[in-house]
């Protein structure tokens, strides 16, 4: 890989023909179900790999913290925030609605009243809704609840009911396309009924769904209007072994400096641990994986090496292990590339991307 710089210590490498690659995979889907592509944008949190989706007709997006928001509010004026509001920001949130389109995302009463109160700029608002992943949102059956919400934002000048929103992310325990899609399924007809039931009274009302299992496997999106995946623009390990993607699809991968070996138990300590990969896992076959050795090429990477993964992660630690017969092929001072078991939580303890043309990214961790 003549075209990077010296690795000298865990650096986040980005393919961008990938991740482009990915967008607009995705944005076509969208586009063929006639549905509303509001990419979530926790997982790469960089304001120029936001710019990417521009050109693919991208102008909403999501995301999960009010601070989020503020920082790609420099750029995009329509933003929710996918994540219950916290009441406790209400200075930040009644000063990105002063700017732009500001969707907040809600289920209990508490939250209403206070907005009601304390809000000085109009908002719209998503009530979620728990389709069974049993995370957040209210029971899809529980209409008393939901009327008693409605009931506070309908009588607000500053609050205007959007729609329903869920997070299907119980698919992230599938490890088949046929259970991602008799999840999806379900959600579907739970949602359905849903919405039937208030269209009446808010003919305008959306269904926005979010999870990259569902967005990246199904074909049927009856009732659903607006897709917001995340973890699609790299996709991961975890997402590989639940079925949203191929090997080839995951756009970033970690490089590894190799500061020991261990022969006698075919180890290689790595520079690399859990303050840069998290500790995230996969099992496979009874095995513990925290990320996969993929093979070097002159533009990037290629196949995962075979029986060689990231064992165990400390802090600064990685241990991989490697088959005996290739322990003599690697060298301390080398570095290894290891691609992520989830990419939403390596980004987020990580800094920058450095690309394969050698450009450097700032992401959102980086300010």
């Amino acid at each position: 890989m003549g075209e990077f710089p010296n690795i000298k210590k865990p650096t986040l490498l980005l393919d961008k023909t990938k991740c482009l690659a990915n967008i607009k995979r995705m944005a076509s889907k969208a586009k063929k179900h006639h549905l509303q592509f509001r990419p979530h944008f926790k997982t790469h949190q960089s304001l120029e790999i936001g710019r990417w989706f521009k050109d693919f007709g991208v102008d909403k997006i999501a995301v999960s913290s009010l601070s989020m928001a503020n920082y790609f509010s420099k750029e995009w004026n329509d933003i929710t925030v996918a994540f219950p509001t916290n009441i406790l920001e209400i200075d930040t949130i009644n000063s990105l609605a002063s700017n732009i389109t500001l969707n907040l995302t809600v289920e209990n009463t508490e939250s209403v009243e206070y907005l009601k109160k304390h809000l000085t700029h109009k908002v719209n608002l998503f009530i979620q809704i728990d389709v069974g992943y049993g995370r957040t949102g209210i029971d899809p059956s529980n209409t008393t609840y939901t009327n008693d919400i409605l009931h506070v934002i309908d009588d607000s000048k500053m609050m205007e009911f959007v729609g329903f929103l869920y997070h299907a992310g119980h698919t992230y325990s599938c490890r088949s396309k046929d259970c991602i899609e008799n999840i999806h399924h379900h959600g579907l007809k739970v949602i359905n009924e849903l919405k039937n039931q208030y269209l009446k009274s808010y003919p305008n009302l959306i269904v926005s769904l979010g999870d990259t299992p569902s967005c990246s496997i199904s074909e049927d999106f009856q009732s659903i209007d607006e897709i917001r995946p995340g973890n699609f623009v790299f996709y991961d390990l975890m997402q590989h072994q639940i079925g949203s993607n191929a090997i080839e699809d995951i756009a970033v991968a970690m490089a590894c400096p190799i500061v020991a070996k261990h022969k006698d138990r075919s180890e290689i300590v790595i520079y690399g641990g859990g303050i840069h990969f998290s500790k995230d896992r996969i099992i496979e076959n009874g095995t513990t994986i925290y990320g996969k050795v993929v093979e070097k090429t002159a533009s990037g990477w290629g196949k995962v090496v075979k029986d060689t993964y990231l064992k165990r992660v400390s802090q600064e630690h990685g241990i991989v292990k490697v088959p005996s017969e290739d322990f003599d092929h690697y060298a301390i001072g080398d570095y290894l590339l290891i691609l992520p078991v989830h990419s939403c939580m390596t980004v987020d303890v990580m800094t920058n991307y450095l690309t394969l043309e050698g450009q450097e990214i700032s992401t959102l961790n980086s300010l």
